[in-house]
């Protein structure tokens, strides 16, 4: 007992905590990482079937995405809506705190060659690098945003309706359920508002301008349905050791018990 806080209660609580800390600190550290990064580069992974090319463009921000679903599932199963809820919120917080530091760092001993529309110097200069990457995330960051809040709240609430209608059983059936709903919702918001808002998509201009996006949507969204079918059994296997390690009884198992 002499190893723990004063506002640790006991040392089952301080390794409740803990693992919320951690649990919490992967999803925001993630969510802010992949919103800087965002569309910063696009990843092209084409490829050829039956010699027909099926494009496959992702995002690089898209690639440590799915992480997030996986985080707030197991916090779900966890800790509760209320308590990933509150993560949410704070996500959405760090979002806004990123674009301010952006601002911030744009307009104090801000350069007098920079570009009237893009707002970024000529090539060569010094700053060009931060400047890109704030014309990107103030773009990308704003459709996140909008896709955020939607896919998140969207995520949390299915999980718990699905939980609520299986009476706790079928744990894949939440955890596939919940995050592929949600990451369509995302994925699409996202491209959407990246493109019709930030104008930051590399659209080509000679071809149809829905097809392009639309394959956009499709790509992100079958890298992250493919993520989110393959972390099913590290889920469970996560879900099952931590109920055990934080001694956390199902709150179904306790009213059958009852």
């Amino acid at each position: 007992m002499s190893d723990l806080h004063p506002i640790e209660a006991s040392p089952i609580h301080a390794r409740r905590e803990r693992v919320f800390l951690f649990l919490s600190g992967m999803f925001l550290g993630t969510m802010t990482m992949l919103n800087i990064l965002g569309i910063t580069r696009f990843i092209d992974l084409s490829f050829t079937i039956a010699g027909t090319e099926i494009p496959f463009v992702l995002a690089v921000g898209v690639l440590p995405y799915p992480l997030t679903f996986l985080c707030t599932d197991i916090m779900s199963e966890l800790y509760g809506k209320a308590r990933t809820n509150a993560v949410v919120w704070m996500g959405l917080f760090l979002n806004l705190w990123v674009l301010f530091i952006l601002w911030l760092g744009g307009v104090l001993d801000q350069p007098d060659n920079l570009d009237p529309v893009t707002g970024i110097p000529p090539v060569g200069e010094y700053g060009r690098v931060f400047f890109e990457v704030r014309f990107l995330t103030f773009g990308g960051v704003f459709a996140s945003m909008i896709a955020y809040v939607a896919a998140q709240f969207c995520d949390v609430y299915i999980f718990h309706f699905l939980k609520r209608l299986t009476k706790g059983k079928h744990l894949w059936l939440r955890n596939n359920g919940s995050t592929l709903l949600s990451q369509l919702v995302d994925t699409t918001a996202v491209i959407l508002v990246t493109h019709f808002y930030a104008n930051a998509l590399p659209i080509d201009g000679n071809a149809e301008l829905w097809t392009q996006l639309f394959q956009f949507i499709a790509a992100g969204y079958v890298f992250k349905l493919t993520v989110a079918i393959a972390d099913t059994i590290p889920f469970y296997i996560a879900v099952r050791y931590l109920r055990s390690y934080l001694q956390l009884e199902d709150e179904y198992a306790e009213k059958k018990a009852v």
